[in-house]
């Protein structure tokens, strides 16, 4: 990569949430490496801490299901650097007892939906008020493909939460369209992160039936996924917002996969 590539971001302040590990632990390195001032925003204290200390960066222990812990955030991300000028809303979580409807209780319902949905929800709220005072900001939310295809293998609250971050950041993207804020939906495919290695490693069966539909043959990379978040973060994508950024390997173009 050239060098004036990698400092598309210069001086420009990324607050990223879930940013302790997996996907967005890549991208708050990419986004460092591309000259922003990093604010780490993950419930681990010690995961988190270390994260930022890797991108020089401020660590704030944040739940993300909490409005003033939010608040607090990206507070003291302005107050720290000055501004705000980009929102990766990236936490969530994936657990076991979020399965069929069939299975999945009302408690493993609302958990995923607090966290994967309500939370996007509380950092747009929070950070939109900055970045339209800035006249300036990129929100990127993480949705995923699922919001885009249907899997017989469901994590129903999972599906339905990401469904509900992609709808809301295309109306978020429309609403603030004139005001400088942009507002994209980051739908990842199925990636080798911690969280679904895991998932996969307890049952083959389920991994192997969702390999099999991936046309470029293999999951992503963290770090394809954090390609991608800067690329939206940039002056690079000023034309794009309300958008559904598929990340995905092809498989919600696919009908059946290349021999």
């Amino acid at each position: 990569m050239s060098d004036s590539k990698c400092r598309r971001l210069e001086g420009r302040v990324a607050v990223i949430t879930g940013g302790a590990s997996g996907i967005g632990l890549a991208t708050a390195r990419r986004l460092a490496d591309e000259g922003a001032h990093i604010v780490i925003g993950d419930f681990d204290p010690v995961a988190g801490q270390a994260a930022a200390d890797e991108v020089s960066g401020l660590f704030v222990q944040t739940d993300v299901t909490d409005a003033d812990q939010v608040e607090n955030m990206f507070a003291l991300a302005k107050s720290t650097y000055g501004s705000v000028d980009i929102a990766f809303n990236n936490a969530g979580i994936s657990p076991p007892d979020d399965d069929s409807i069939l299975e999945t209780g009302i408690d493993a319902w609302r958990r995923v939906q607090e966290v994967n949905l309500t939370s996007v929800y509380l950092c747009c709220k929070a950070v939109l008020p900055i970045m339209l005072e800035q006249g300036k900001g990129s929100i990127i939310n993480t949705a995923s493909f699922v919001a885009t295809m249907a899997a017989a293998t469901s994590q129903i609250s999972y599906t339905a939460s990401k469904g509900g971050v992609l709808a809301m950041s295309r109306e978020l993207g429309v609403q603030f369209a004139r005001s400088g804020v942009r507002v994209n939906a980051l739908s990842p495919g199925p990636v080798a992160t911690p969280l679904l290695m895991e998932l996969f490693a307890k049952d083959q069966e389920r991994a192997a039936r969702r390999l099999v539909h991936i046309p470029v043959g293999r999951f992503g990379e963290p770090e394809e996924i954090a390609a991608a978040v800067a690329f939206l973060a940039s002056d690079d994508s000023s034309f794009i917002t309300a958008s559904n950024f598929l990340v995905d390997g092809g498989i919600s173009g696919a009908y059946v996969t290349p021999l």
